[in-house]
């Protein structure tokens, strides 16, 4: 199997400037707004971008919610995912498309229970790519790794650390400073 790993692009713009009005001819000031701490798009560029589409809409029984022959969008908790031709995505940024080797990211599903885990292991394992089986770390929780067909890493985990809301949106974090 080729391994080919997807650039991941994070999308992120939000600038902001603040006009000082207290004396605009002399002391008109523009103050830098800080960027929000939030993703609003998280970008895969696929080498076989009808492929990712199959893997994600068959395998993973994910649903688009736009999508045309460059780029497909499915809208996850809080924020979009697109897929979309990598040449095309690093030509648009202006860098080079020949990518290769893990880019130390992964994108991470948390569940409420170990059993969730489990029942998604089990569901998955014979379609996917496992990297890691369902391991429970010193820290506690239940997690497994694995790959999507251009090799983009994906966790799934139980993590009694991170809090998630009645939607399964991740909230917060716990202390891990004693760990």
């Amino acid at each position: 199997m080729k391994q080919v790993y997807g650039l991941l692009t994070l999308v992120i713009l939000t600038f902001s400037a603040c006009n000082n009005n207290a004396d605009k001819s002399n002391n008109q000031q523009n103050q830098k707004k800080e960027m929000e701490q939030r993703i609003s798009v998280l970008t895969i560029g696929a080498d076989d971008l009808n492929a990712m589409k199959n893997f994600y809409g068959q395998v993973l029984g994910w649903t688009t919610v736009a999508e045309n022959k460059d780029i497909a969008f499915y809208k996850l908790n809080g924020f979009l995912l697109s897929i979309c031709d990598r040449k095309m995505l690093a030509d648009f940024i202006g860098v080079d498309h020949n990518g290769h080797g893990f880019r130390s990211v992964t994108i991470g599903y948390n569940v409420d229970s170990k059993e969730e885990v489990l029942e998604l292991y089990d569901q998955l394992k014979d379609k996917v790519k496992i990297l890691k089986e369902p391991t429970e770390p010193p820290f506690g929780g239940l997690f497994f790794y694995f790959t999507d067909i251009e090799g983009n890493i994906i966790e799934v985990a139980q993590n009694s650390f991170i809090t998630l809301d009645k939607d399964k949106n991740a909230i917060d974090h716990k202390p891990i400073d004693h760990l």
